[in-house]
């Protein structure tokens, strides 16, 4: 039977170096970010490639979670899925997969408005996802009756092994020392948007180092960012 795993991250960070992560073990596939075109196609959200994107997609809310909650296409044992929760605008939440293994990954929103900066994209405090992140995270927690795993993002780049043999302890999956390294470019499970998004990853076969100070940042992203600390601090007392 598969193991399915939901990571639910905000938008640049780490998500895609965690599936990159992910993919590397002998017994998983991956898949990014499966409700991106039904939130494209129900909110008309300018993002680049927004067209092109649904055009490509399963659109259909119910359609893609039932097949999120299938067997993984491959036949492989693990089945990681990259979710952010700000797609999650539909008819469709976390409540919908009883049956995954539900983890959330979290960034300081200094940073995350600081890559969205120098990608000169303008955001809103939603486009973060923290605050329904927090939510599905208190509401995966009152399903198990104990707090699921959460890992930040400045602890993964400084101890990628440390915190990952402690995520899968978590997850209940074997440590696999694959998930360290990866192969460079684009990989076949990416979404298209890969293009637009995914260059500094697509450079990489491993984690970055350990982050440096907190960016500076103008006054409407530094807005942005002071919306979702709240959220954040309270999803970072339960980091593993």
């Amino acid at each position: 039977m598969t193991i399915r795993v939901a990571m639910w991250s905000g938008p640049r960070n780490l998500s895609t170096a965690m599936m990159r992560s992910f993919s590397g073990r002998a017994d998983t596939f991956v898949s990014d970010e499966p409700f991106y075109g039904a939130y494209l196609k129900e909110t008309g959200d300018p993002q680049p490639m927004a067209d092109a994107i649904i055009a490509d997609m399963d659109c259909d809310w119910h359609s893609v979670a039932k097949a999120q909650n299938g067997e993984t296409p491959d036949g492989s044992a693990v089945w990681y899925q990259k979710h952010m929760p700000h797609h999650m605008e539909g008819p469709v939440s976390i409540l919908d997969f009883p049956d995954t293994r539900h983890a959330f990954l979290i960034r300081d929103p200094i940073r995350v408005a600081a890559s969205y900066a120098n990608k000169r994209s303008a955001i809103r405090p939603g486009h973060l996802g923290t605050k329904r992140q927090r939510q599905y995270f208190e509401m995966e927690a009152d399903r198990l009756g104990k707090a699921p795993p959460v890992v930040d993002s400045a602890q993964i780049l400084s101890d990628p092994e440390g915190v990952l043999r402690r995520l899968c302890s978590a997850l209940e999956i074997e440590w696999d020392a694959g998930m360290l390294e990866w192969s460079e470019g684009r990989h076949p499970q990416d979404g298209i948007w890969g293009s637009h998004w995914y260059d500094k990853v697509n450079g990489s076969t491993t984690f970055g180092g350990a982050p440096g100070p907190l960016p500076q940042l103008d006054d409407d992203y530094a807005k942005v960012a002071e919306a979702c600390r709240e959220d954040y601090e309270a999803l970072k007392t339960h980091v593993i």
